[in-house]
């Protein structure tokens, strides 16, 4: 089966949004997938649609046993290591610092910053020793998605930002670290896209309503996901280390 699979990626959370759509755009350009989310279900169902390109593991990506699960899933069911890892497993938060409602931002701050950093050191572990022998030969890139509130500070979502601008420093940092070492980091930063995230995040109609009049057509997680493909696609001695990625109308932020 590994030489089925050109390279083998995980992707957090990949039951909908971008995760859902990277996943697609993955499995379309002959990768294996293992992907990770919450909803047990919709993970069964993408094994069946998907086929043997797809393999799910549930569980809250910020679990370090969860992430374990994940590694040892791409060796035990495609028989080859990761090489690309997409860090998107998120929520928000609406809200500016006055009116965010704190009860939920330790919640979102374990996922955001507490679980990405937890995915970024063990991925970038586990790849280093690949690597040494890997490069440049072969491609291994850690893909983070952050967005366009974690470099301008928008005040709907000043809080959520915070938790961005916080990722952000992280990729950057990782990148001067293992990028000599041969792995490519990447930041990822979409504006507004359609997709579960603004409930979860306890945006009303009336902001996506306004969204959709003021910058419409918005993105969709296909969108985000071409980008994230041109990432890893390109050689591996080319390091894409940051794209922003808005709709056409979208002015701010």
């Amino acid at each position: 089966m590994s030489e089925q699979y050109s390279r083998i990626a995980i992707v957090t959370g990949a039951t909908s949004g971008i995760g859902e759509a990277t996943t697609r755009k993955f499995i379309a350009s002959g990768y294996g997938v293992v992907g990770n989310g919450r909803n047990a279900a919709k993970l069964r169902a993408l094994e069946q649609e998907l086929g043997t390109a797809f393999t799910g593991v549930t569980g809250d990506a910020s679990d370090a046993t969860v992430l374990e699960q994940l590694f040892a899933a791409a060796t035990g069911h495609f028989g080859k290591p990761v090489d690309i890892v997409i860090a998107n497993a998120g929520r928000g938060l609406g809200g500016s610092v006055k009116d965010a409602d704190l009860s939920e931002f330790e919640e979102m701050l374990r996922i955001n910053v507490t679980g990405a950093l937890a995915l970024l050191q063990t991925s970038a572990r586990k790849m280093l020793d690949q690597q040494q022998s890997g490069y440049p030969k072969r491609a291994a890139d850690i893909v983070i998605i952050g967005s366009v509130v974690g470099r301008h500070i928008s005040p709907f979502s000043a809080v959520y930002g915070a938790t961005k601008f916080a990722v952000h420093a992280l990729a950057e940092g990782l990148r001067r670290e293992v990028g000599p070492k041969g792995i490519r980091v990447s930041l990822v930063e979409p504006g507004i896209v359609v997709s579960g995230f603004q409930e979860v995040a306890g945006y009303g109609d009336d902001m996506v309503q306004n969204f959709t009049d003021r910058f419409g057509p918005l993105l969709h997680g296909e969108d985000v996901a071409n980008a994230i493909h041109y990432i890893v696609s390109q050689p591996p001695h080319v390091h894409i280390s940051d794209i922003m990625v808005r709709p056409t109308r979208q002015d701010y932020p």
